[in-house]
């Protein structure tokens, strides 16, 4: 198997990688102007991030096969690539724009400026930057935590930068919460639930060998190494779906803000979209004229609702700025048969218009900040997803390209944080009920939330699961590595966000 495996995962690379050239080249095609070299640097940088991202994390993966014998160290680091790749391209895209949420509408807006280059370039270096730092130190630290506080450091820089009184967004902090409060809280569960699973396994199953340090190089029973074996696949396809979509939301903002022709709208939906799109706009469009206070002035209903967006209030003012905009905006895009006819001239700003009312719609939608009945509520809803339909996509070469990025960094550098989860949170070495505990809650709640759209770590649920584990089977703890990752846990967000911060800066200068 393992004379074989590696050949044919070099040939799928290949090939990968050749599609990736081709798709790419395809969607160039018609842009006006292509800036290849920075392109190429960003592009570069955003996959190194995945790269990084997929060394870092596969340990979480791998150490509980390899610490039960279930798999030779090789193979199950390829294994683990494989699946961390397939998790990648069958991936929903709900983690990628919900981590993009994050960022500045602004900066979003004019991510092809040098402001926006500066964002995306300052929070991937940070995040690079930290990663390599704790995988030398052998610390399982949180890319989907560095990730988040690689963007409030750029959303606070870029406050900090701007003019007094100027009405300049930071951070969406209500985002934040949510996506804080899901890294907070799932280690939390990986430690409770995985040591819940292993005494209710105990108390089910009564197999003493299940519960006992492997002995030797013996493999475990053949029922328990497919068990691990499976669970290790399931926490590996799960970590692909869920992190690997943090570097395809970044590699979409690149492509948008440096290729906007090609890029800043989905040329390419469903053939009835665009129909779909024009019925839901007419219906937003009557839903909202129903609270709209007769009388009501607006005088720039872009700059109305931008303001909306930005201070996260409404008042009757935005309601009937909200109806303007809508029905401005429907109407240019109705001039064409499909949105791929759209004039090149024309893309940058109709993707601006619609991603902006799709902002506003969040704040109907999500915060409730206009009380509606439930059918225009419905009618919102609707028109909301033809929105993030237009300007929220990924093209399938971003997800083989992200996929080949996390595979081939699973594949190198995973032993030293591999050693610190097999051999350093416990006191004793893993037993097989432990390895199958952890994994099987890693893999669940990484799933759940793919699902929901929530990032979380793979290496926080899985090495608390393990400690959790460690601590229901009385093996006791190494309270020395787990003081170690719970400081890289505690700075990891402050350390990410002065890291970006500080870069920004400094980039804004050069940009």
């Amino acid at each position: 198997m393992g004379r074989w495996f590696l050949p044919v995962f070099g040939v799928l690379i290949v090939g990968g990688l050749g599609y990736v050239a081709y798709a790419l080249g395809q969607d160039l095609t018609n842009a006006t102007s292509v800036p290849w070299i920075l392109l190429g640097v960003a592009l570069m940088i955003a996959l190194g991030f995945e790269f990084v991202n997929g060394f870092h994390d596969t340990a979480n993966a791998v150490a509980t096969v390899i610490y039960t014998r279930s798999m030779p160290a090789e193979i199950a680091v390829v294994w683990s690539g494989f699946f961390n790749f397939l998790g990648v391209l069958f991936s929903s895209g709900a983690v990628a724009f919900g981590i993009v949420a994050l960022l500045p509408v602004e900066l979003i807006l004019q991510v092809g400026s040098g402001s926006g280059l500066a964002m995306v370039f300052a929070l991937l270096i940070a995040a690079i930057i930290w990663n390599l730092g704790t995988w030398y130190l052998g610390l399982p630290s949180s890319s989907s935590h560095t990730l988040v506080g690689s963007i409030i450091g750029v959303g606070l820089a870029n406050q900090f930068l701007a003019p007094a009184g100027s009405a300049t967004s930071g951070v969406d902090w209500s985002q934040a919460t949510n996506i804080g409060l899901s890294l907070l809280i799932s280690p939390l569960i990986g430690f409770g639930l995985s040591a819940l699973l292993l005494l209710i396994m105990k108390r089910l199953v009564h197999n003493k060998a299940l519960y006992r340090e492997p002995v030797g190089s013996a493999p475990p029973p053949l029922w328990i190494c497919a068990l691990l074996i499976f669970t290790c696949t399931g926490v590996s396809f799960a970590h692909g779906s869920n992190d690997g979509q943090k570097g395809m939301g970044l590699i979409m903002l690149i492509l948008i803000g440096l290729v906007p022709t090609a890029f800043a709208l989905n040329r390419t939906p469903d053939v009835n979209y665009l129909e779909a799109y024009k019925t839901a706009s007419v219906q937003v469009e009557q839903s909202l004229g129903k609270y709209v206070k007769a009388g009501t002035p607006v005088t720039d209903y872009k700059a109305a609702v931008s303001e909306a967006v930005r201070t996260k209030t409404w008042s009757d003012e935005t309601t009937a700025a909200l109806q303007h905009y809508i029905n401005a905006t429907s109407a240019e895009v109705a001039a064409f048969p499909t949105l791929e006819a759209v004039p090149t001239n024309l893309v940058s700003n109709i993707r601006n218009d619609i991603y902006l009312i799709g902002e506003a719609l969040k704040l109907i939608d999500k915060q409730k900040l206009l009380a509606m009945d439930e059918p225009d509520l419905a009618a919102v809803k609707t028109y909301h997803q033809a929105v993030d339909n237009a300007t929220k996509f990924i093209p399938l070469w971003v997800k083989v390209a992200v996929a080949l990025a996390l595979g081939l960094g699973t594949m190198v550098g995973w032993r030293r944080i591999v050693v610190t989860v097999g051999e350093k949170i416990g006191k004793t070495h893993l037993t097989y009920g432990q390895g199958a505990a952890a994994e099987v809650v890693a893999m669940a709640t990484i799933g759940a939330a793919d699902h929901f759209g929530l990032p979380v770590s793979t290496t926080h649920v899985l090495s608390s699961g393990v400690a959790g584990t460690m601590a229901a089977n009385g093996s006791g703890l190494q309270w020395a590595t787990v003081r170690n990752m719970l400081i890289a846990w505690i700075l990891t967000l402050p350390a990410s966000i002065a890291l970006s911060f500080v870069l920004f800066l400094i980039l804004r200068q050069a940009f």
